[in-house]
């Protein structure tokens, strides 16, 4: 069960507007360093074996978002100095975190990551049967199940979402497109 404490995302917006605000998830100390042992397994893992997208670099060790910058800077002078035609096409997801279809990420973690057995059932049991409330001051709110999304605010909650739109990457590639991403956000 997570309490949700809304964060205004920037300065500035309408603090009476729901969407103005940044869903982010408290949980439990006994989940949060369960979580961090797994998601030191997960990127162990991930990283050693090559699994995770070269070109993400959000919620990485050393990647960062001058990393990012100067891929996509060194991408788009490149082109430029070839004589190619270079544009820069931003896309960034609304609500990114709380869309992630549970099926759809237990299936990849499956095919992509060769995550199997025992530990496909912990991620399936991480998964669903979430449930949470919104805390604002003293007041909260009826309690809610999810049924799909990662938690803002969790540890796993980054990597699971990078495993989850890692074949973007060879999606945006096969049009001949030099891709590249920053957690939720695309190049």
């Amino acid at each position: 069960m997570a309490s949700i404490t809304p964060v205004l995302k920037k300065q500035g917006l309408n603090p009476a507007d729901a969407n103005s605000y940044r869903p982010i998830s408290n949980l439990s100390v006994l989940s949060k360093l369960l979580e961090r042992l797994v998601a030191q397994q997960l990127q162990h893992y991930s990283c050693t074996a090559g699994l995770l997208p070269t070109l993400q670099s959000g919620f990485r060790p050393r990647h960062s978002t001058e990393t990012a910058i100067l891929r996509v800077l060194s991408d788009i002078l490149s082109d430029v100095d070839r004589g190619d035609f270079a544009a820069l096409v931003l896309l960034d997801l609304s609500a990114a975190f709380d869309t992630v279809d549970h099926d759809i990420l237990l299936q990849r973690l499956q095919t992509s990551f060769g995550i199997a057995s025992a530990a496909l059932e912990w991620f399936q049991s991480y998964l669903t049967s979430r449930t949470q409330y919104v805390r604002r001051g003293t007041a909260r709110s009826t309690t809610v199940r999810l049924i799909c999304g990662v938690p803002q605010g969790s540890v796993l909650g980054p990597i699971l979402f990078i495993m989850y739109t890692a074949d973007l990457v060879s999606l945006i590639q096969q049009h001949c497109l030099s891709p590249h991403l920053y957690a939720d956000d695309t190049s």
